[in-house]
């Protein structure tokens, strides 16, 4: 046999065994992504992140890279940033929605049954913490409640849920 007839093959990705249980760092690793976005979100969602409150700053941030702005220039461009936020948060919440799940709730299903159900399941907390965020700010001052927002968090996090669905079609021919 010659060095160049040998066919060198990777071994196959070692799969978890149905049914055998995890460690208690796997189950942190998955979830822990999730308890950090969450506690962000509610951070955010306190009155010193009110737009009262975040509009000087960013505006100084934003004029010392791009000039001064007129006050209506500049309130549309803070509603722009503010939003852009919410849509980019909550989708990034989406995701660690979704890898906790995938990490810990894949099972002997099948995989593109399971994994509807898990994007689902990122979807629903999305949802969960969106309504929990919007409902709190009714009840602060400077802040008020819209269900506009919550379609805008689950706009971010329905975008990110697709992009997730075709990278893993893409990676993992499933």
């Amino acid at each position: 046999m010659t060095p160049s007839s040998v066919v060198e093959t990777a071994a196959p990705p070692a799969q978890p065994v149905p049914g055998r249980k995890r460690g208690w760092r796997h189950v942190a690793s998955a979830w822990i992504p999730v308890v950090v976005c969450v506690l962000v979100i509610s951070q955010e969602s306190t009155i010193y992140f009110g737009a009262d409150h975040t509009s000087g700053p960013l505006q100084r941030f934003f004029e010392f890279f791009f000039g001064p702005f007129t006050q209506p220039e500049w309130w549309r461009w803070h509603i722009v940033i503010r939003k852009t936020g919410h849509f980019l948060g909550y989708g990034i919440l989406s995701i660690s929605w979704f890898r906790a799940f995938w990490m810990t709730l894949r099972a002997s299903a099948p995989l593109s049954r399971s994994r509807l159900a898990i994007h689902s399941f990122a979807m629903f907390g999305t949802l969960a913490v969106a309504t929990g965020d919007e409902v709190h700010q009714t009840f602060l001052p400077n802040r008020s409640g819209s269900v506009l927002d919550v379609l805008l968090d689950c706009s971010g996090a329905a975008i990110m849920q697709v992009l997730i669905w075709i990278w893993m079609r893409k990676r993992f021919s499933v």
